[in-house]
């Protein structure tokens, strides 16, 4: 078809378009931002609450703390100020102890010292005396020997027939100086307790460990002063015992059953330690000790003595021990043939605690 053969239609058949109409586009963007505002406006009043709120917390808190720290400086100021009264109270009382230590503790284990010294060559002398009119007596069978007594040590009376006749049992190692028979016995026990201590051995053997302080102790003991003395103690019960015990096997050894331990201790407490160490050291038995057993613990002198001289007429082996505590000697003591005291050292302080 030609193009040209196409006739243009009249414009009366031409319908004109009509062009859609818009909303108002300004009144609906209002609509829609006033509640926004409103919200707005709402939020920005709550956060100026909050904010204030805020404030108001932190000026409470900061009061509570500084209040708190004023209560606790105070507190702080007062405990010190108490403290400061303690220890002024307790450099007082420091001083005073001091004081007396040194204007009545000094003094009196001074005195103590000169005491037992005095008793000691007190006691030579008299042995000497007594062993001397012992040889100078004939004695009989028949003839009953009035006791000798000195002024004041009451010495051990001399016995008849029955006691005479027995030689196993005399005063011969303190009449004639010492131990000279058993001492190389006494010297490889010694040896054998440093070197070899045996922590399981048979009973009164001793059990623990022997250092040469207390070895040098025991042999003064034997040898220097014949069984019969004094022996500084060591500072410390257990240790007293341990070189108490050390005696104590050593004799046993010597004497078997007839060795007799007396201890003398004037507290029932101490009594206890006593008994618990020589228990230990020597591995013995409560079954061991009693009246008429191995070891027998005294807190009166006169009923030691008077067992000592009913062991001596049976002819056991009294060996009398006098605790470190006992401040005063019955001169009645020193009349045995063994007896060992621990006396306190001058400078060692009567107030020390002793704890096994």
């Amino acid at each position: 078809m030609n193009p040209d053969d196409i006739s243009p239609l009249p414009e009366e058949s031409l319908v004109p378009l009509k062009t859609p109409t818009l909303p108002d586009k300004s009144y609906t963007i209002t609509e829609e931002l006033d509640p926004l505002e409103r919200k707005k406006q709402a939020l920005e009043a709550e956060i100026r609450y909050l904010e204030g709120k805020k404030q108001e917390q932190i000026a409470q808190t900061q009061e509570i703390i500084a209040q708190l720290l004023k209560d606790s400086l105070l507190e702080l100021e007062s405990r010190k100020q108490r403290l400061e009264l303690s220890i002024e109270q307790l450099e007082k009382r420091r001083d005073k102890i001091k004081e007396e230590m040194r204007t009545n503790f000094a003094g009196v284990s001074q005195d103590l010292a000169i005491r037992v010294q005095g008793f000691k060559d007190y006691l030579v002398g008299s042995l000497q005396d007594l062993a001397a009119a012992a040889e100078k007596l004939e004695l009989t069978p028949s003839t009953t020997v009035t006791p000798i007594r000195t002024p004041e040590i009451k010495p051990t009376v001399l016995r008849t027939e029955k006691s005479v006749n027995r030689e196993e049992f005399s005063l011969k190692p303190v009449i004639q100086g010492g131990f000279a028979e058993q001492n190389k016995e006494i010297k490889r026990l010694i040896e054998q307790y440093r070197t070899r201590p045996d922590y399981y051995g048979p009973p009164w053997q001793l059990r623990r460990t022997f250092e040469p302080i207390h070895a040098e102790k025991v042999q003064k003991w034997f040898f220097n002063q014949s069984g019969r003395g004094t022996i500084k103690a060591t500072g410390s019960r257990l240790q007293n015992i341990l070189v108490a015990s050390a005696i104590i096997s050593i004799l046993h050894s010597i004497h078997g059953d007839r060795a007799r331990a007396l201890i003398l201790v004037s507290y029932p407490e101490r009594l206890g330690e006593w008994r618990r160490g020589l228990q230990d050291c020597l591995g013995i038995s409560r079954s061991d000790f009693g009246p008429d057993k191995g070891v027998v613990l005294f807190e009166a002198p006169e009923a030691l003595i008077q067992k000592a001289e009913r062991l001596i007429d049976e002819q056991q082996v009294p060996i009398v021990i006098l605790d470190e505590t006992e401040e005063q000697v019955n001169v009645g003591l020193l009349q045995f043939p063994l007896w060992l005291a621990f006396a306190v050292d001058s400078q060692q302080q009567q107030s020390t605690s002793y704890v096994y």
